[in-house]
């Protein structure tokens, strides 16, 4: 009972930490990014309490059926706002799988609570977790750092006319603009690849 109870609380704060940092994003953005970062912040805080242990709580059978309604209505919102884009499609996959596995919760015997408790069809199971093993292989390649010879080069440049000159970079410090930690790419990559390792967590345990 231990392990399994440390693994769902794992998964409760990786979720919940991927939830939070979607609201944050939402803070920096507008117009259909900003509908975006809502709904991975709904799909995060979502995984997170499907991730709470049963020993802990365990809803009954309707308290599924209206996640799977939630969901739902959100996989309906995704799927208007899709228009052809491949983040969407993967966006309203997600929620899809949300449906599922809420579905699959609801059909135990008396509604018990984590994914470890649930069955589903082995062949939706295995469909997502192919596909989700896909995502979190080209998610990680991305964040992979590659070394760029051209910019190499431009900085040794520029490292040489600045000690010729004596002088520091141009503007100095004040020069440079941070990011928001809303606003970088590489962070919400990370926030996404998150959730798609504890999604595929969550489906093995189906």
């Amino acid at each position: 009972m231990h392990g399994p109870a440390t693994a769902g609380w794992l998964l409760v704060a990786l979720c919940a930490g991927a939830g939070g940092y979607c609201l944050l994003r939402m803070r920096g953005v507008a117009g259909e990014a900003r509908g975006t970062a809502g709904g991975e912040a709904l799909m995060g805080f979502g995984m997170a309490a499907m991730a709470v242990p049963a020993v802990v709580l365990s809803p009954p059978r309707w308290v599924w059926w209206a996640y799977a309604a939630v969901f739902g209505a959100a996989a309906l919102g995704t799927a208007v706002r899709a228009r052809g884009s491949a983040h969407h499609a993967h966006h309203l996959l997600g929620m899809l799988a949300m449906v599922y596995m809420a579905g699959a919760m609801a059909q135990t015997p008396g509604g018990a609570h984590g994914v470890h408790t649930a069955a589903g069809a082995p062949l939706v199971t295995g469909g997502l977790l192919l596909y989700y093993t896909a995502y979190v292989l080209w998610a990680g390649a991305r964040l992979l750092p590659l070394p760029d010879p051209a910019d190499a080069a431009d900085v040794t440049g520029a490292a040489g006319v600045a000690g010729g000159r004596g002088g520091g970079p141009p503007g100095g410090a004040a020069g440079a603009v941070a990011a928001g930690w809303g606003e970088r790419p590489e962070l919400t990559l990370v926030c996404r690849l998150s959730m798609g390792l504890a999604m595929l967590a969550m489906l093995l345990g189906l």
